[in-house]
């Protein structure tokens, strides 16, 4: 039997990392489906009636062990993987899905649950307890357990398609961001770049044997060289290889993938008697319908666009001013924002990175957390990592009781997909008496050290490492008894507000002293730019809201009507940002070839919930303001009716727990400058 089929012989059970060999996986997943499977018909054929015990929560018990393998092989699908992981996820992904149907579509133990569900008046539940009885009742029927043999049928070839065609999504945007190299010769073409920027390019063009200087679509390469590269042809080249990632006449086209995909999602909608896929996701969100998104998406349009308008003129004439340029491109946007931010505020992201030595931001993130909730985390060299790169903690509270361990794992490498997340390898749950704790990780792509310089983050990706941790607190500080209801199992337009709340202690000058120190020099950062960052936080706020809700909009789009009469992808989109464009056209990009958060990541009729959570969050923030950014009281309130909650009751009876009243979008509003 292989490792990956037993209890982890470990320190806190952790994944055996280096013991795994890649071909164990499937066999692994085999062996788990069939355990998984015995489960589940020893509670079909339980020959007592069905009770909240032996049925309902039997059911949120089974397949553990299959839940921890899926979460280690899927996990380094994102952050290592190569061919052969790839190939195997192309494999399984089927397999689980037609587990998962099995499961859904099993009419005995349907029957089983709906016995329960029925009596749900007269038994004595807890809050969770209804709760997972009401969700395990409604994901049956939201899987289809009251559908027709031959409906069921095709709802499991739709599944299994549709798991498939995402998975091949992402590996083309994968394969499409590592293919392409502006690979730089003349020292020329470097003006305007910071050192650190330059000295990263040149690492890399090292590493592959050329000469000169390598700049990637990878954003730690991207976002520089976009913000500061005076060559606006190389600027220009750039931006169009990134915007035609997968819109593109090779065998890594997503076009088809797409259009597959939202007609699937659709045809699986209206089987289970859904108007559209947008009806049947927002049925389990706070928003409920998409009339309320888009009646939500629209009314902030509203506000932000005169704004949005206006900065954007502003942008136009200082572009004018400065160089003669007539109008706008979208590879001029971040260089000319930057050039106007650093003439209005006299700040430079290039000024602000010495204070942001990466290993103190993350200090900094801890120590945030101690003085909130208490927390300790203590970097321990006994827990197995799956690459060199990770850092593995220890967490314990107060009381030196152990919580939670933490992975982070922070540089870009080649096997790793784009962008920042949190995962986890193993969930928070009581069983048996035992509160088993659970395995967090964050995953970032920021720069790496160099020979002269430690990594040194700009204060987005300082926000970033903040928004992630706070994903992870979510996580770790979990106390429920089901593991479906743990952590960062909540509606989807609630599981940002954890996350996008911690944002807010970046700006503070309280939080910042605890960190944010010249490396060279341990300077804590001066105060005037602690006020320059407060000052700017909301510049050209106006146009980022903007592109946030044109991808709201572009996602409800996609998914909030019959996408069947949908032929040509560029031109549906170009109509969905007819409201929202500033800029003019790119015939050569598409956004949705790439949108990976929708087409592979689990965001589909769900980008709405940034902004729907940057309400929840802003609101939530200005609480601790009017106590104290550190108040013990108000923390303590949002630890234990929030983070420690999971999807345990409803996330505004949660929320109104915490704060005494339902959010208003006036904080949010006050804060961007739209008021």
């Amino acid at each position: 039997m292989s490792i990956l089929n037993s209890k982890f012989n470990t320190k806190y059970n952790t994944a055996p990392f280096s013991k795994i060999n890649t071909a164990d996986y499937k066999p692994a997943f085999e062996k788990e489906i069939e355990n998984t499977k015995a489960e589940i018909d020893a509670i079909i054929n339980n020959p007592e009636p069905a009770t909240f015990a032996n049925t309902v929560e039997a059911l949120a018990y089974s397949g553990l062990q299959l839940d921890i393998l899926s979460n280690i092989f899927f996990n380094l699908n994102s952050a290592e993987t190569n061919d052969e992981m790839q190939k195997i996820a192309q494999e399984v992904a089927p397999m689980l899905s037609a587990l998962g149907n099995d499961i859904s579509l099993n009419e005995e133990l349907f029957k089983r649950v709906k016995s329960v569900y029925d009596q749900i008046d007269n038994l004595e539940l807890t809050t969770e307890q209804k709760t997972l009885l009401v969700k395990n009742y409604k994901s049956f029927v939201r899987n289809g357990a009251l559908l027709s043999e031959d409906k069921k049928n095709r709802l499991r070839e739709i599944d299994a398609e549709l798991s498939l065609t995402a998975l091949k999504f992402g590996e083309n945007v994968l394969a499409e961001t590592h293919k392409y190299q502006l690979h730089i010769t003349n020292e020329k073409d470097l003006a305007g770049l910071p050192e650190g920027a330059i000295e990263e390019a040149k690492a890399l063009a090292e590493q592959e044997g050329k000469e000169g200087w390598i700049f990637t679509l990878d954003y730690p390469s991207y976002i520089p060289f976009m913000t500061y590269a005076d060559n606006r042809e190389l600027r220009k080249e750039l931006a169009i290889a990134a915007g035609k990632k997968a819109f593109q006449d090779n065998e890594h086209n997503n076009e088809e993938n797409v259009l597959k995909i939202v007609r699937l999602r659709h045809e699986r909608a209206n089987l289970l008697g859904y108007a559209t896929h947008a009806h049947f996701v927002l049925e389990e969100r706070m928003a409920q319908n998409p009339d309320k998104v888009n009646a939500f998406l629209n009314e902030l349009l509203a506000k932000a666009k005169p704004a949005a308008d206006k900065e954007f003129a502003e942008l136009s004439a200082f572009a004018k001013k400065a160089d003669n340029l007539d109008h706008l491109e979208k590879w001029d946007g971040a260089y000319y924002s930057e050039k106007l931010k650093q003439e209005r505020f006299n700040l430079d992201d290039e000024l602000l990175k010495p204070y942001f030595q990466l290993e103190n931001v993350l200090d900094g993130a801890f120590q945030v957390a101690n003085k909130l909730y208490g927390l300790t985390f203590t970097e321990v060299q006994d827990i197995d990592k799956y690459h060199s790169d990770v850092k593995t903690f220890e967490v314990t509270n107060e009381n030196g009781d152990f919580i939670a361990v933490f992975y982070a794992d922070f540089f870009p490498r080649k096997g790793k997909r784009n962008g920042a997340w949190m995962t986890s390898f193993k969930n928070q749950y009581i069983k048996d008496g035992i509160n088993e704790r659970p395995h967090i990780s964050i995953v970032c792509n920021f720069t790496k050290p160099t020979a002269t310089k430690p990594s040194l983050l700009t204060f987005n990706e300082v926000t970033t490492l903040f928004h992630e941790f706070g994903h992870a607190l979510h996580g770790m500080l979990a106390d429920t008894t089901y593991p479906s209801l743990s952590g960062t199992n909540v509606y989807w337009d609630f599981v940002e507000l954890p996350s996008q709340v911690l944002e807010n202690w970046c700006y503070e000058k309280e939080a910042l002293e605890l960190f944010a120190k010249h490396y060279q020099t341990g300077e804590i950062i001066p105060m005037e730019l602690v006020n320059k960052i407060k000052e700017s936080a909301s510049f050209l706020e106006g146009i980022a809201t903007l592109r946030q809700l044109s991808f709201g909009l572009l996602d409800m789009g996609w998914h909030g009507q019959d996408p069947s009469t949908i032929k040509d992808l560029k031109e549906f989109e170009t109509e969905q940002f007819k409201l929202t464009a500033q800029y003019p056209d790119v015939k050569e990009n598409a956004m949705s070839t790439s949108f990976s958060h929708i087409f592979q990541g689990g965001y589909s009729s769900g980008y709405y919930s940034y902004k729907w959570a940057e309400v929840l969050d802003a609101d939530a923030f200005a609480y601790f303001k009017e106590n104290g950014i550190f108040n013990k009281e108000v923390a303590t309130k949002f630890k234990d009716n929030v983070l420690s909650q999971g999807g345990t009751d409803h996330p505004m009876n949660l929320y109104k727990k915490f704060r005494g009243q339902e959010p208003t979008p006036d904080a949010l509003l006050k804060r961007a400058g739209l008021l």
